[in-house]
């Protein structure tokens, strides 16, 4: 399960940086953004459960569901270490949703 949540941040890392070369080219709006980056989250948590799902045999969708926490509670523990004062704004429990659904709706295709 590690080798999922691996491969979804390394494909996390790959989406962000296409994200910031498109900023850089197109000069997109905040608003554009934002949805980009929900996007990434939901793509790269149905990533890793869609992997972890091919790989259980039972409770698929649990599975997919703990990859997708798995991913938020990284996600949120490096957000607070970085900027403690800004991680825990509004946009927390709309990504930790996220994340779980993403991670849930893979594991449930899996």
């Amino acid at each position: 399960l590690a080798k999922c949540l691996l491969v979804s941040y390394v494909l996390t890392l790959l989406l962000l940086c296409l994200l910031a070369l498109l900023l850089y080219k197109l000069h997109l709006t905040e608003g554009i953004v934002t949805i980009a980056i929900s996007t990434i989250y939901v793509a790269t948590t149905f990533t890793a459960g869609l992997l972890a799902g091919k790989r259980m045999e039972k409770q698929k969708f649990l599975w997919g569901a703990f990859m997708g926490a798995a991913y938020f509670v990284i996600l949120a523990v490096v957000s607070v270490i970085r900027t403690p004062e800004t991680a825990l704004g509004n946009s927390f429990w709309t990504t930790m949703v996220l994340c779980v659904a993403g991670g849930t709706l893979g594991g449930m295709l899996g």
